[in-house]
């Protein structure tokens, strides 16, 4: 199956979940909030193309401290990308951002993540106090 990505930043995030982790930027957007931070993942068609065989690889070889964000865009535009590349990390601890309500969220993905931030992101209400979220709006919380 192939997954669009915008980018991976590698064992570099202190404020996209807990500890140091590595960030996955899905790319495609269904929400396009005002005051984007990401706005070049808005665009499926922009992105890369990639195997999400090899891209569990690529992180299983690469992330040694098996921490990952899924963030983007909009993760759940590729659905069935995202809960395939869940499964090929068992052991992973993964967070998943996604602008979306919980409840759009699939079981299978919320059973194989431990952290979960919901809500788009709304430039009225930016707070930079609040860990691991953009706007206030927002709820980050430790799914298992």
């Amino acid at each position: 199956m192939i997954v669009y990505i915008n980018s991976i930043k590698f064992n570099r995030s202190l404020v996209d979940g807990p500890g140091v982790r590595t960030v996955v930027f899905f790319q495609g957007c269904d929400l396009h909030c005002k005051g984007c931070q990401n706005p070049s993942t808005w665009n499926m068609k922009a992105g890369e193309q990639v195997c999400v065989e090899d891209l569990a690889n690529l992180l299983k070889k690469e992330v040694v401290n098996r921490k990952i964000t899924i963030s983007g865009g909009e993760p759940l535009m590729q659905k069935d990308a995202l809960i395939e590349l869940i499964n090929l990390l068992d052991g992973f601890d993964i967070a998943l951002y996604t602008g979306h309500k919980k409840e759009d969220v699939p079981r299978e993905v919320i059973s194989k993540i431990k952290y979960l931030k919901t809500g788009p992101f709304v430039e009225e209400l930016k707070t930079t106090t609040t860990p691991y979220m953009g706007s206030a709006n927002q709820t980050f919380e430790e799914v298992k």
